[in-house]
């Protein structure tokens, strides 16, 4: 079992940043063992995926629109995930959600397992 907490939303201007955070709690399986990744919902769309980071740090995965202005990071030894996102645009609005998979860098909703509640970002034209 893995329990999931996003933090961090807020409303910013385009152009700004945010960092989002994801604490874990887990039985069983450690953190470490699990890669992570970031989804967004916007109001009448699918959730889509954002980014992926793997178990071990050593790969990441990226959605084109994100890509050089996201980074995802994580901290095994206080069981968290971050994402960074610099140059926010209107389009990034969105509930954020974070998620744990046993696999390595999989993009389908369907790869994850766990999920948080979600941190609403609204950013501002």
């Amino acid at each position: 079992q893995v329990q999931l907490v996003e933090s961090g939303g807020g409303l910013v201007q385009a152009g700004g940043s945010l960092r989002l955070a994801c604490a874990a709690s887990t039985s069983g399986r450690t953190f470490g063992s699990y890669s992570v990744g970031w989804f967004r919902q916007a109001p009448g769309k699918e959730r889509e995926f954002v980014a992926v980071i793997s178990y071990n740090k050593n790969y990441t995965h990226y959605e084109a629109s994100v890509k050089g202005r996201f980074t995802i990071s994580r901290d095994n030894a206080k069981n968290s995930v971050y994402l960074q996102m610099d140059s926010l645009k209107p389009e990034d609005t969105a509930v954020y959600y974070c998620a744990t998979t046993q696999l390595v860098l999989p993009v389908a909703r369907e790869s994850y397992d766990y999920w948080g509640q979600g941190t609403q970002v609204t950013v501002s034209s």
